[in-house]
């Protein structure tokens, strides 16, 4: 399997002409350029976001031009510390232009099947995914490209079941 780089994923993101659409499924990321800042965090350190800058940079340029930026977040309460993190950094997420929802895990539908075995992915103007693979650690090995209908048709499903079901940040309470 081939997989592309976040650099290249980031690319797809800001070349879409409607909508960009993350699915989180893990309750800890090994993201090596959030290592430093979630770590600070853990020990009760300020945070200036400058880590976040490129990020908020592209999300604001693809929302900027009118195009969505938004994920799921499928998470197990309580919270790990990682998704106390990213609850503590999603307003700067949605200061940039993305919208964040909330699921907690024992509210998913029963039955609910999640394509490509369960990993993570952007889907891309319900035409292209990019599903996250990682190593045994946890770190990101790179995303792989699919474009085969059934495959996208049965996540743009479960993308629009989740949002429908999912909390926006505001009124998430965990």
């Amino acid at each position: 399997m081939e997989l592309i780089s976040g650099a290249e994923r980031n690319r797809l993101i800001e070349r879409v002409s409607r909508d960009a659409f993350h699915l989180e499924l893990r309750d800890d990321y090994s993201v090596p350029v959030e290592d430093g800042p979630y770590e600070r965090w853990l020990r009760g350190e300020p945070d200036d976001l400058e880590w976040f800058a490129p990020w908020a940079e592209l999300v604001g340029r693809v929302t900027g031009a009118g195009r969505t930026v938004r994920r799921v977040r499928v998470v197990t309460e309580p919270h790990s510390p990682y998704i106390r993190w990213e609850r503590a950094t999603a307003a700067a997420n949605e200061r940039a232009g993305e919208a964040i929802r909330w699921l907690p895990r024992h509210r998913l539908p029963g039955g609910l099947r999640f394509p490509v075995d369960g990993n993570d992915w952007w889907l891309f103007d319900d035409k292209l995914l990019a599903v996250g693979h990682f190593n045994e650690a946890g770190r990101v090995l790179g995303s792989e490209v699919i474009e085969t209908p059934a495959v996208v048709n049965e996540c743009v499903r479960v993308r629009d079941l989740l949002w429908s079901l999912a909390i926006p940040t505001l009124e998430c309470k965990p």
